[in-house]
């Protein structure tokens, strides 16, 4: 075999290891998961609606995503619920620039109850605005 075919089956390796681990890391990376220090999902919730608030947000919406399931025959264990949050400011000027990550808006953090546990998730913004 000539050494450049060596090569382009070497190149095609790597694209493909590439393309793997990069399935795999980019979810670890792109969620942000912090331990709650309140010790229920309502409280934390309670106490995301009021920080949103006290800077200026807005909270458009909490769903309680069990409610919202149940309706369709979906049960959850443990309790999750969606807390919006938006600044129009920021929202007219990420959507007059660039009106395809309204996909992605409001912006919102998960809290759920997993181990015994109150969790709070949420996008990596940073990594996000760097994509």
């Amino acid at each position: 075999m000539k050494w450049y075919a060596n090569f382009l089956v070497g190149c095609l390796v790597g694209a493909v290891g590439l393309a793997v681990l990069g399935m795999v890391a980019m979810p670890k990376l792109m969620l942000t998961v912090q331990e709650s220090r309140y010790a229920t999902v309502d409280e934390t919730t309670a106490a995301l609606k009021s920080a949103i608030e006290a800077q200026g947000w807005q909270c458009p919406a909490i769903r309680n995503m069990n409610a919202s399931m149940a309706k369709e025959g979906v049960v959850f264990e443990s309790p999750i619920r969606i807390v919006e949050l938006c600044k129009a400011e920021y929202a007219k000027e990420v959507l007059t620039d660039s009106p395809e990550v309204s996909t992605m808006m409001p912006c919102a953090w998960g809290v759920y109850q997993q181990d015994g546990k109150v969790w709070i998730s949420g996008m990596n913004m940073a990594l996000m605005g760097k994509m």
